[in-house]
């Protein structure tokens, strides 16, 4: 099972997922990959949420892979740190789009099950550090 994590900078306990996060790693990934032309439902949730509701998801999917195997593995794990509060803000719009009661995104949500409530948990998370002054970074294991 694919894994997403979240670490802070500095370090500090906070709120934390309350499920299974790959639904978060393929939505991320997947929202990451409409640019090359990803076709899942998935990837029209972000086409949606870019589209229709104006969300910024670049902060959302900035993330690495934390299987470093060579040196530009650990830069880019390094690259992807970035300040909370503009994720913070991100997950607020798209968890304010999801919540907006559109038929287009309830119906890829029923398909996605945990979705909704993993990226709550996000939000939740990225505002705890945001209101540390924090960076954050999206990381994940396959």
């Amino acid at each position: 099972m694919s894994t997403l994590y979240f670490e802070t900078d500095p370090a500090a306990d906070g709120p934390g997922f309350t499920g299974a996060t790959d639904v978060l790693v393929y939505f991320l990934s997947l929202a990451f990959s409409t640019r090359y032309g990803a076709q899942h439902d998935l990837a029209r949730l972000a086409l949606v949420l870019r589209g229709k509701y104006k969300v910024d998801l670049e902060p959302l999917t900035t993330f690495a892979d934390r299987d470093v195997e060579v040196e530009a593995d650990a830069r880019e794990l390094e690259r992807v740190w970035q300040d909370a509060g503009p994720l913070a803000g991100t997950l607020r719009h798209v968890n304010a789009a999801l919540a907006a009661g559109d038929e287009e995104i309830d119906g890829i949500l029923e398909e996605a099950a945990g979705l909704r409530e993993r990226l709550a948990d996000l939000q939740r998370m990225a505002e705890a550090a945001a209101a540390r002054g924090a960076r954050v970074r999206l990381s994940f294991e396959l």
